[in-house]
């Protein structure tokens, strides 16, 4: 606290204190965060002795303050720590009137809030807190202040997550009002004791009468006893006048202005107000000014005590007295406006633009004028359009008329006029040259063909003549000329031989003397036509119309007709030309017309062959006479057919049979001549009978002759299967169909054999007539099987055999059927017993015995072992060999004889009987895992040797024991798979041979299907590090594989303590994962992942450091300890102790640069001193943490620091300013840089220059100008060009040029652009020569 004690003339002392607070002086310690600010608005603290006696007022200062503790390390999510989202606001009333303090709060869980006063005092009982619903704001209320109520009164906002604190100042000031107030109300106050009254002093009376009305003055006076009324009243207007002077104090009064129309200007004046709410009030002569709704007309600004205000666009109604009026006190300025004539300060020039470019006419006024400003051209007003644009600049000084895309009638003079003003400047338009976009080309027609020369040039507004070898032809009739827009080209029709030449197109326009010229050749070929279609070979019939045609591919081409090499006789025919069809028509086709035509023209020639032809035709008589007798013909002899016609040409002559084509093979031959055909049938058969058709068939048309062959032969086979009506020991009736074919002959009878089933010879039993198609033969025996056959016979002879099936006479006998296969009843060394059931067929008769057979195994050989027929259905078979493995079967036997043997036994060894086995040993578990268990066992000690072994199981819960193989086990241990994890299981296991099952043995106890109980163990393999650095943002991962029986339980910790919030841990049998999706600085710590199961328990450490941006410093303190140097303190970074490689760089910047230098880099100290600073200069300072990761934020110098400059005498001569022509002929100041590009990317070249005035710039692409081109962009502004090609391709590779000229003349540079493709190495191996010696882009 800093003290001045001021002595005044009236002999009062008035001390004044200032209080300079921090945010360290109310930050509260905190173990995680705290953040705490304090602002300090007003501070005042006035004491005033007045004689012997003093009144004291009250310390007040107007301040805020906030303050942030967050107590949970980890907040979850959906939480926070308390904030404040509306804070209460310092209060300064007078006593006596009502304060509120409002807050609204934020938080999650609702935070509590509680008010305190910073002086440890209690609320006053007029103090009232209570919660706004309606605002939703926390309120503190205090009504009819005092002085004591003059506090820092603090808002606490309290979760479990943190404390968030704010205070704000109420200041209470006195009411002189309220003093008499409070004293009337002692006077009125009764005395309990009568004490003796005491003389008010003057001093007294002052106060009381200060804090009255004026109408109260003279009875204040008289109740206090007070005598000396006018001199109290003499003192007191002394008194005020003192205190009124203290109000407001004048420290610079207003000032007159002079000002130019337009032109904006400001009173300002220094006032020391005692009270900051003081009225002030402007007027302008005695009118009030009203500043909110002057429209920014007015407008009023503070700096400090430097009160302003500003008029704007000051004009001459502004003239005038302006006061302010500030309590007692009146200020007053003159203002006064001076208005200029209008006039030009820069007239139009004349222009000189190129055809297509932008003219624009500038013009700048002296000032501000509401006339409106007219530009005209050639008399007539300029509108605004896409041409025409007419501007103004934001000051309203500067007018701009720009012509866009100016053509050769924008030539002229252009008129600016405003009111009297009038100003006149020519436009002159240099034309583009007229270019050739496409040149006329060199034509070749053939003669009487089409000829059309064409080009295109730049401009549609051009002039155009036509030359030929030198000779105008522009309105020669013998050419067509076209025009449309850039296009022009001239037709000839009917190409002659003279038509060929050199042929010139002119070019000429408006305000160019200069000619254009593009020439061409015409060359007119001789024509020769060539056939597109020729002739074609004609036959027809006699007296018919026909016709030959030719077509040629030019219809200009004639030619002539020959036949057989002379003339046509033009008298029997017709010629006839229809464009490129020439025929030759016949009206009716005579033998004189056959011949050879020849059609030929120029360049082309055909011929073609023109026959009568006559369709074939056969004699009516022959055609009846074969309809009505078909040919016979006995089977094996030849059929000959001969057939005689007529027709030309010779018809193609066909034989069909049934519709089918006859073709020559061994037995069918086809003979041709002239005037007739034969058919010839060798060795003819059944099968070629039928219906024949001879076909004639020419190009002329097509005669059928129809006949029927028939050959002869004896009789097919009766059809189809002989029925038997009647099977009876006595007699045996069949049936049968007539055959299908009877070989051309009628059947006379049919002839029946017999023969005996199993027997080779056929005996004649009967024969019957062609009628009947049954027979009955009584001459049978019964029960015996019979075959018969049938033939059909005519006079050709006897038909092949029909043959049946074998019957039997009655009921027929079988052999009995196949009896069971047979069953080992007892077995010993040298006999076994066999037994079996009987057929379940007996064939029909009662069976007789049966026979039974044995073979060694794997022999083929069986072996009767009965000499009789065993009648029983067991046998016993003896004189067997020990040891010797036998198979056996039975056959039954009727009077039929033996049936089909029984399928063959099993096989046995002759051998005495095998025992059971005894009881296993030793059954035990031999390991167990998840889902499966083995086990292990010993073979058993009594019994035979066994052949394998039965196991079983049983689940915990289940009451019935299941195999656990199909067929038995042949080894001594087993896995029993496919077992739920941790349940249990029971076993047995029984031996099992030939003799039999032994006895079964079951384990003890139940089985777990669980891995052998095992300690958990980890299994890193170097996957995970015992020290982790991850960046902050990134995702924090640690995975773990183990092994342990049971499966652990897995425990994350941090630092010791399990961890929850914002991680996702994964837990499996074999692994777990801790993952922090963005990790945070306060993620740092030792993390632990801890196994534990029955068996034992293991810990796994990875210690895990999260790295970020530092924090910044703070407090930077800028101090000259050194005289030309600063020394710049400040606080460390937090992020210094935790990383040794953080540190700090110093930067610098002088006050009229905005661009800051280095000017220490790898301090490590929180000191640093900077040398090198200029005298008299001002510089900024700026102190950045840096580590691996980066920069902090950045910790500024508030106010800048200068060193002061020592004063030296300087005297300055100065010389008679002379003006300097600004012409500047154009020259380049950075040349264009070569440049290489990768295909499909954009190229921007750039290049600056100088010139006055600004040079017109072009550019060009290997000599081709480009400027206008649309694939282009192109920029020229403030000294730079730009030409920029979007998506380059190989087209694009060249030399580019940019010329820049002005009157005073031309300037160019080039460069050359390379585009490559990214796999092109011979082109990248050259860019990396290249760079070696120049720059690439």
């Amino acid at each position: 606290m800093a003290t001045k004690m001021l002595q005044t003339s009236g002999g009062v002392v008035e001390h004044r204190s200032e209080i300079h607070m921090t945010s360290s002086s109310s930050s509260s310690s905190s173990t995680t965060v705290t953040m705490s600010s304090t602002k300090l608005r007003k501070v005042s603290q006035t004491s005033k002795i007045m004689d012997e006696q003093s009144v004291q007022r009250k310390t007040s200062a107007i301040m805020e303050s906030f303050s942030q503790v967050q107590k949970s390390l980890e907040i979850p999510a959906g939480e926070s720590v308390p904030d404040f989202e509306e804070k209460p606001r310092p209060i300064t009333v007078q006593e006596g009137d009502k304060a509120a303090f409002k807050v609204k709060v934020t938080g999650n869980p609702k935070p509590t809030v509680t008010w305190k006063r910073e002086s440890g005092k209690a609320l006053s009982e007029r103090t009232k807190t209570f919660f706004d619903s309606i605002g939703k704001q926390n309120v503190l209320k205090i009504k009819a202040l005092t002085m004591d109520d003059a506090d820092v009164y603090k808002c606490i906002v309290s979760n479990d997550h943190g404390d968030a604190i704010y205070s704000v100042s109420l200041v209470v000031t006195e009411n002189p009002a309220m003093d008499f107030k409070k004293m009337l109300k002692k006077r009125n106050v009764p005395a309990t004791k009568k004490e003796e009254k005491r003389p008010i002093t003057e001093e007294e009376m002052l106060k009381i009468l200060s804090g009255a009305e004026k109408k109260d003055y003279e009875r204040i006076c008289a109740e206090h006893g007070f005598t000396d009324f006018r001199g109290i009243l003499k003192k007191l207007k002394e008194m005020r006048k003192k205190v009124d002077v203290e109000m407001v104090k004048v420290l610079k009064p207003l000032e007159d202005i002079t000002a130019k129309a337009d032109s904006n200007i400001i009173f300002d004046t220094i006032l020391e107000l005692r009270d900051p709410n003081t009225k002030m009030l402007w007027f302008k002569g005695t009118e009030l000014l009203r500043i909110q709704y002057s429209l920014g007309k007015y407008e009023l600004k503070q700096m400090g005590t430097k009160y302003m205000l500003n008029i704007s666009s000051v004009n001459l109604q502004d003239m005038g007295t302006y006061t302010v009026q500030v309590g007692d006190k009146t200020l007053s300025a003159k203002l006064n406006v001076i208005d200029e004539p209008l006039k030009f300060l820069s007239e139009l020039k004349p222009m000189r633009v190129t055809e297509r470019q932008t003219a624009v006419f500038e013009v700048r006024l002296s000032k501000k004028s509401d006339l409106p400003l007219v530009w005209k051209f050639k008399g007539k007003e300029v509108k605004r359009d896409d041409k025409m644009d007419v501007t103004v600049s934001e000051d309203g000084l500067t007018y701009t008329l720009k012509i866009k895309d100016v053509r050769a009638c924008d030539t002229g003079e252009y008129t600016m006029s405003m009111g009297d003003l009038t100003a006149t400047a020519p436009l002159f338009i240099e034309r583009i040259p007229i270019k050739f976009v496409s040149h006329l080309k060199n034509v070749r027609v053939k003669e009487k063909g089409k000829a059309r020369l064409e080009c295109e040039v730049s401009s549609k507004d051009v002039h155009i003549k036509w030359m030929k070898d030198g000779r105008d032809i522009t309105n020669d009739p013998r050419y067509t000329f076209m025009r449309e827009g850039k296009r022009a080209e001239i037709i000839i029709d009917d190409c002659d031989i003279a038509d060929s030449g050199e042929y010139a197109i002119v070019c000429t326009q408006d305000s160019d003397a200069q000619e254009y010229v593009s020439s061409s050749n015409l060359n007119v070929d001789e024509r020769f036509a060539t056939v597109t279609s020729g002739l074609s070979d004609v036959q027809c019939p006699t007296g018919s119309p026909s016709e030959l045609c030719v077509v040629l591919n030019d219809e200009k081409v004639d030619g002539v007709w020959l036949k057989d090499g002379k003339e046509v006789d033009m008298s029997t025919v017709q010629v006839v030309k229809q464009g490129a069809v020439h025929k030759l028509i016949f009206s009716k086709v005579g033998a004189e017309h056959e011949g050879k035509y020849t059609f030929r023209a120029k360049g082309a020639e055909s011929e073609a062959v023109l026959a009568i032809a006559d369709p074939p035709t056969i004699d009516a008589n022959v055609l009846e006479l074969l309809a009505a007798h078909p040919i016979t013909v006995k089977a094996g002899q030849t059929a000959t057919i001969k057939i005689p016609f007529k027709g030309k040409p010779i018809p193609k002559v066909t034989w069909y049979k049934d519709g089918i084509e006859i073709t020559d093979d061994d037995r069918t031959t086809v003979e041709r001549d002239g005037d007739s055909t034969t058919l010839v049938l060798h060795k003819c058969v059944r099968e070629d009978s039928g219906a024949l058709m001879l076909r004639l068939k020419s190009d002329c048309g097509t005669a059928i002759a129809n006949l029927h062959l028939n050959v002869v032969d004896h009789p097919k086979p009766p059809q189809g299967k002989v029925e038997f009506l009647e099977r009876t020991g006595k007699c045996i009736t069949m049936k049968w169909k007539a055959p299908r074919d009877n070989g051309g002959k009628q059947v006379t009878n049919f002839v029946i054999e017999r023969r005996v089933a199993g027997k080779k010879s056929w005996i004649k039993v009967g024969e019957v007539d062609s009628k009947t198609t049954t027979f009955s033969n009584d001459k049978v025996e019964e029960g015996r099987a019979y075959q018969y056959r049938i033939r059909a016979v005519n006079d050709q002879g006897m038909s092949e055999p029909l043959e049946t099936e074998e019957v039997y006479a009655g009921e027929p006998i079988e052999p009995p059927g196949m009896a069971s296969q047979p069953q080992i009843a007892d077995v010993t060394k040298d006999a076994i017993t066999v037994t079996w059931a009987p057929p379940a067929v007996d064939g029909g008769a009662p069976l007789l015995g049966y026979i039974i057979e044995r073979r060694k195994k794997g022999s083929s050989m069986w072996v009767p072992v009965n000499k009789e027929l065993v009648q029983d259905t067991k046998y016993t078979v003896d004189g067997l060999v020990e040891d010797i493995e036998y198979e056996f079967r039975v056959t039954g036997v009727n009077r039929a004889g033996p049936g089909t043997p029984s399928t063959t036994s099993n096989g046995v060894v002759a051998k005495d009987p095998i025992r059971a086995p005894g009881m296993v040993k030793d059954l035990h578990v031999a390991d167990s895992s998840s889902s499966s268990i083995t086990l292990g066992w010993s073979p058993p000690e009594q019994g035979d040797e066994p052949s394998g072994y039965i196991l079983e199981v049983r689940a915990d819960e289940a009451k019935e024991w299941s195999k656990c193989t199909k067929i038995p086990i042949t080894g001594t241990s087993y896995t029993v798979g496919g077992l739920q994890e941790r349940m249990k299981y029971f076993f047995r296991i029984r031996a099992v041979n030939e003799g039999g099952i032994g006895e079964p043995i079951e384990l003890d106890q139940g089985v777990l299907a669980m891995p052998p109980p095992a300690a958990p163990k980890f299994d890193l393999q170097g996957k995970l590090k015992n020290q982790m650095v991850v960046r902050a943002g990134m995702a924090l991962c640690l995975h773990v594989t183990f092994t342990g029986s049971p499966p652990p339980a897995v425990t994350w910790l941090k630092d010791g303590i399990p961890t929850k919030g914002r991680e996702a841990i994964t837990k499996g049998k074999q692994h777990s994962q801790f993952l922090l999706s963005s990790s945070q600085r306060s993620d740092t710590g030792v993390y632990r992942v801890h196994l534990r199961n029955d068996y034992g328990e293991v810990h796994y450490d990875v210690s895990v450091h999260i790295v970020d941006f530092p924090r910044p410093p703070k407090n930077i303190q800028l101090v000259e300890e050194v005289p030309g140097t600063v020394t710049l303190h400040w606080e460390h970074t937090p992020d210094l102790a935790d990383d040794a490689n953080t540190h700090y760089i110093i930067l610098k910047r002088d006050a009229s640069t905005a661009t800051w230098f280095t000017a220490a880099d790898r301090v490590y100290s929180n000191k640093y001193t900077v040398t090198g600073l200029l005298p008299g200069r001002k510089y900024y300072f700026r102190v950045i943490a840096h580590n691996e990761i980066g920069d902090s934020d950045p910790l500024d110098s508030k106010d800048p620091f200068s060193i002061a400059k020592e004063k030296e005498h300087l005297r300055l001569n100065m010389k008679e300013y002379k003006p300097k022509d600004p012409s500047l002929k154009p020259e380049f100041i950075l040349l264009l840089k070569d440049h290489a590009v990768r295909r499909g990317h954009d190229c921007t070249m750039s290049c600056a220059f100088l010139g006055n005035p600004p040079p017109l710039a072009s550019w060009y692409k290997d000599d081709v100008k480009i400027s206008d081109g649309p694939r282009f962009w192109q920029t020229t502004a403030n000294g730079v060009c730009t030409l920029t090609i979007p998506s380059c391709n190989t087209k694009d590779n060249g030399t580019y040029t940019l010329l820049l000229e002005n009157p005073l003349g031309k300037a160019q540079c080039k460069c050359n652009l390379l585009i490559f493709d990214k796999d092109d190495r011979s082109i990248l191996e050259s860019l990396a020569e290249a760079r070696k010696g120049k720059h690439i882009i």
